[in-house]
C-alpha cells in the first residue's frame, strides 16, 4: 500500500463508527426479501432468517422448493421480473422490512484489456444495476414503516482504500459501486428510517468462491444476517465485514 492510501485509510479508521449496535432478538411479523437464495450465501441467509422467525421470500431464476421459504421468480437482470416479484410480496404480505441483496456473477480472470465488453456487461448489470433496480422498486414497502434494512452483499475486492490490482475488473468495479449505492441509499433514505449497509462476507466456499475458500456459507452468512436484525435507529451507509466497519 502506498504512502497516500495509507494516509486515506488512516483518516477513514479514524471515522466515528459505531462501537455498540442494537439488534432484534427475533423478526416474528417481518417479511424479507433474499436475492440469488437458490443457493451459498443466499440460501444460508435465508435459512438463518427464516430461523428467527421472519416470512422469507427466495428470490430465484428458476424457483425451487426450499423447506420455510417462499420461492419467488426473480431475475435482478429484467426490471419487469422484479416490478412483479415486488408487486407479488406486496399482495402477499402487505409489507416488507428486509431486503438482501445477494445475486451476484463473476467473470474470467483477466484484465480489463483482455476481458469481452460481454462479461463486463453481464456483471455490471447482475452485480450493480440489479440491485439498483429491485432497491427502486422495493423502497416504497420498505419506507412505509421506519427502520427497513438494505443489505447488500460485497466484496472486500472492490474497496479502493487497498488499491484495485489483481485482475477481475468488471467484479471489483461492480462491487465498488455497490457500496456506493449503500452510501447513496443511506444518504437519500436514512432520514426517513431506512437502514442501508455493504457486508463483506469473506472468500467463501460457494460457485463463485471456489472450494477451497475459506469459510463455509454459513460463515459467510452470518455478518450479513446480523446485519438484517438493525433495530430501528441503527447504522447505515458503512461497510462490514465479520461485525465490524471497514474501509472501502
Amino acid at each position: 500500500m502506498s504512502a497516500s492510501r495509507e494516509e486515506t485509510f488512516a483518516r477513514m479508521s479514524s471515522r466515528d463508527w459505531p462501537t455498540e449496535v442494537h439488534t432484534l432478538d427475533d423478526l416474528e411479523g417481518q417479511v424479507a426479501l433474499v436475492t440469488g437464495a437458490s443457493r451459498g450465501i443466499g440460501a444460508a441467509v435465508a435459512a438463518e432468517l427464516d430461523d428467527l422467525g421472519a416470512i422469507v421470500y427466495g428470490g430465484m431464476r428458476r424457483p425451487k422448493a426450499v423447506n420455510g421459504l417462499k420461492p419467488i421468480v426473480l431475475d435482478v437482470t429484467q426490471e419487469a421480473i422484479i416490478s412483479a416479484a415486488i408487486d407479488q410480496i406486496q399482495h402477499e404480505a402487505g409489507r416488507l422490512d428486509i431486503l438482501v441483496n445477494n445475486a451476484g456473477v463473476g467473470v474470467s480472470d483477466g484484465d480489463l484489456a483482455v476481458i469481452s465488453t460481454e462479461e463486463i456487461r453481464e456483471v455490471l448489470e447482475t452485480n450493480l444495476l440489479g440491485p439498483m433496480l429491485v432497491s427502486k422498486h422495493a423502497l416504497p414497502i420498505l419506507l412505509k414503516r421506519r427502520g427497513g434494512r438494505i443489505v447488500n452483499v460485497s466484496s472486500l475486492v472492490g474497496a479502493v482504500t487497498g488499491g484495485m490490482e489483481g485482475n477481475y475488473p468488471a467484479y471489483r468495479i461492480s462491487k465498488t459501486g455497490l457500496n456506493g449505492l449503500t452510501v447513496y441509499l443511506h444518504g437519500e433514505y436514512g432520514p426517513q428510517g431506512l437502514i442501508a449497509n455493504s457486508v463483506c462476507p469473506g472468500h467463501t466456499r460457494t460457485d463463485l468462491g471456489g472450494p477451497d475458500a475459506e469459510r463455509s456459507v454459513e460463515e459467510g452468512a452470518e455478518t450479513p444476517v446480523w446485519l438484517a436484525t438493525f433495530a430501528p435507529g441503527g447504522p447505515g451507509g458503512l461497510f462490514w465485514r465479520d461485525k465490524k466497519v471497514i474501509p472501502w
